[in-house]
């Protein structure tokens, strides 16, 4: 995997500020008061926060850190813990290893080692790979140091291009991760992804890809309308959107890999307001993008959705589903 980027070790000085973060906030009731990169609705040419082709240097990130802190509680309520003890019976019996070196791809701003690394036991070595500095920045200052029996964690930054992964690339890897990532692909890049874990003999967590269904309450003639037209967008360009995890499987399956999937769901209620108001605006955003036609119908329903989260009497469960691929030990790297 080509490095874009001199590797940063944790420690950086200079957490990034309240001041550094700050943003204005989008005004209730209105469809376009939309974190910049929040939710699904990324601008023409975006794609995730990990880099998948060349693109110019004054390139934003899709993901806003705003956005990313935003719904990191919600990510880590979703998340499948049933996942782990398997993960964990395949850690420990890897042989030869002292400690756990696990890439986190498309890190963002690192909550997904912050959710499982104080879960694993053993040293650990996470090495953190996005597009974006400046997240990859935030990831290694706010990781942790310590795993779940106290041994130490540490963690490097790299910049990279995900799509030509290569099992050369994992060598000595324990662990693939992600979070949000595979719907986000094409077929050929998941293909790229299952062929590096399966070439590196290294099992990967997948965590938190749509599946294509939402549940709004109390529900409206209208939700089930902009679903198929969400998702229909989610498709564009041969992304594989809700088709991801079907497709990752298959991938993975044909690489000689155990798949195990679990749903992931997010179920947002009152206390998660404001992820809620953010994750309505994409949401109702990208399925006009999609549907033009929608627009008139779209705007009194975004803005009666927000005035009822507002309220509290709003109920969204987002529904997502986590990957595990047990990859067969040993690999060809």
């Amino acid at each position: 995997m080509r490095t874009t980027a001199v590797t940063e070790q944790a420690g950086l000085p200079g957490r990034p500020t309240e001041q550094e973060l700050a943003q204005p906030a989008p005004e209730a009731g209105t469809g376009d008061g939309v974190i910049p990169g929040a939710g699904p609705t990324p601008r023409p040419g975006e794609r995730a926060t990990v880099r998948l082709r060349e693109d110019g240097p004054d390139e934003q990130p899709r993901y806003a850190p705003e956005w990313l802190q935003l719904r990191e509680p919600a990510d880590a309520d979703a998340r499948a813990h049933e996942l782990l003890d398997p993960l964990r019976i395949r850690l420990a019996n890897l042989p030869g290893r002292s400690g756990l070196v696990v890439h986190d791809l498309g890190c963002g701003t690192g909550s997904m080692g912050r959710w499982l690394a104080p879960r694993l036991d053993g040293p650990q070595h996470w090495v953190l790979h996005d597009r974006d500095p400046y997240l990859l920045h935030f990831a290694a200052v706010a990781s942790p140091r310590s795993a779940a029996d106290g041994s130490r964690v540490t963690v490097e930054t790299r910049r990279g291009d995900v799509a030509r992964l290569t099992p050369e690339a994992l060598l000595g890897a324990s662990l693939v991760t992600a979070s949000a990532l595979l719907d986000v692909l094409t077929r050929p890049e998941a293909d790229t992804l299952a062929d590096a874990c399966a070439g590196a003999g290294c099992p990967a967590l997948l965590t938190l890809s749509v599946a294509g269904r939402v549940d709004i309450a109390p529900a409206d003639p209208l939700d089930a309308e902009l679903a198929e037209a969400f998702n229909d967008h989610q498709r564009r360009g041969g992304l594989l959107g809700p088709d991801a995890v079907t497709a990752t499987c298959e991938a993975f399956s044909e690489r000689g890999a155990t798949v195990h999937v679990v749903p992931s769901a997010w179920r947002l209620g009152p206390d998660e307001a404001a992820l809620t108001a953010q994750w309505l605006r994409g949401w109702v955003g990208a399925a006009v993008e999609q549907r033009p036609d929608l627009k008139d119908r779209a705007e009194p329903y975004l803005r009666a959705r927000l005035a009822a989260c507002e309220a509290g009497e709003l109920r969204v469960t987002v529904h997502h589903s986590d990957l595990l691929a047990l990859t067969r030990p040993g690999g060809t790297a």
